[in-house]
């Protein structure tokens, strides 16, 4: 089932968007016009000096691909909040509250997953495991049972070859944390900085090494973390809720339109702009923000994006099919 899938298919997911104003991506025009109609949110400038071809490759998640199983439903037997953070349930988890940079490359799919699988380590640990699961691993390992690399994934793949074939540790660009380390390099998309230029071609897919970096110990096999289980979340506002508040932050997947990439702050909603394509993100909890209620999500485009590398989405609409695509797993926990 998982090889037969692997044909690009960035598709609309929502809304009639032939009565909205149309602007040239990434200009001010679009952002004064956000900011003039009162919506949820407030736009403003994150990608600077870039081609749109640079920042549609970001979008590197194939929507509506393959399904994992779907887990059986159980939020009608919980209490849930109306306000929920991972970040503060979970203090002794270092990684929930970490954003990191998938790079010049559509890896989307491969980070928001090791993201909250890393969560989930920690958390199904009860804190005793803090480890930053390898980007790295999973993009240039997993195959084409997870799409095409940095040329765009499945995120139910993702997670699939984590309960089957495991991935062991790895930090950020640079960090020679853990087994395997992220390989493409940050570039200055967002801002003028220390960082180079981004010219879109560091984000080739890194080769499948099934070596740890020079000097770290255990060895790859033995530095393995698997899943025993991993599955769809019905894709149900209170049924997603309880599972966040259950097990950690899941993944997610929706389809990004011009605007969203011009997100500062706020609850967003699609006002104006094509679509751009699938994106994948870890959503971390929910709340209320006037009267939108809200996912609480962390994006892969380093801190300089957005608010402060997070987002919030309306909550509860399938808003650009947010709530259709939710992704997650339990780590296996004999071993903690």
């Amino acid at each position: 089932m998982w090889l037969s899938v692997v044909a690009v298919c960035f598709l609309a997911v929502l809304g009639d968007t032939r009565n909205v104003l149309h602007f040239a991506p990434l200009s001010h025009d679009m952002v004064n016009y956000i900011n003039k109609i009162n919506t949820t949110w407030t736009a403003g400038h994150n990608f600077y000096n870039v081609d749109m071809s640079y920042v549609k490759k970001l979008c590197g998640t194939f929507l509506r691909g393959p399904k994992l199983p779907e887990r059986d439903h159980f939020a009608e037997n919980m209490k849930l909040p109306d306000s929920f953070d991972a970040r503060e349930q979970w203090p002794k988890c270092p990684t929930i509250r970490e954003i990191r940079d998938q790079g010049s490359c559509g890896s989307c799919w491969a980070f928001g997953a090791v993201e909250a699988i890393s969560d989930r380590v920690c958390i199904h640990s009860d804190g005793k495991i803090n480890v930053e699961v390898s980007a790295e691993d999973l993009l240039s390992c997993c195959g084409l049972q997870c799409g095409m690399g940095c040329n765009g994934g499945y995120p139910s793949g993702a997670w699939h070859f984590w309960m089957k074939k495991g991935l062991v540790s790895g930090g950020l660009y640079d960090s020679h944390v853990g087994c395997r380390p992220y390989s493409i390099p940050p570039c200055e998309h967002h801002v003028n900085g220390s960082r180079p230029s981004c010219t879109g071609e560091e984000g080739n897919t890194p080769k499948c090494v099934k070596d740890c970096e020079d000097g770290y110990t255990p060895s790859y096999k033995q530095d393995k973390h698997y899943g025993s289980s991993s599955y769809s979340v019905p894709s149900m506002e209170q049924e997603i809720m309880a599972e966040i508040y259950k097990n950690g932050p899941v993944e997610g997947a929706f389809a990004v339109y011009e605007d969203f990439l011009m997100y500062k702050s706020g609850v967003y909603r699609h006002v104006t702009g094509d679509e751009v394509g699938g994106h994948a993100i870890r959503v971390l909890g929910w709340g209320v923000e006037g009267d939108t209620k809200y996912w609480l999500i962390a994006n892969s485009w380093n801190t300089d994006w957005g608010d402060n590398g997070y987002f919030k989405i309306v909550r509860g609409e399938d808003h650009c099919g947010i709530e259709s695509g939710i992704v997650a797993g339990v780590p296996k926990t004999e071993v903690y």
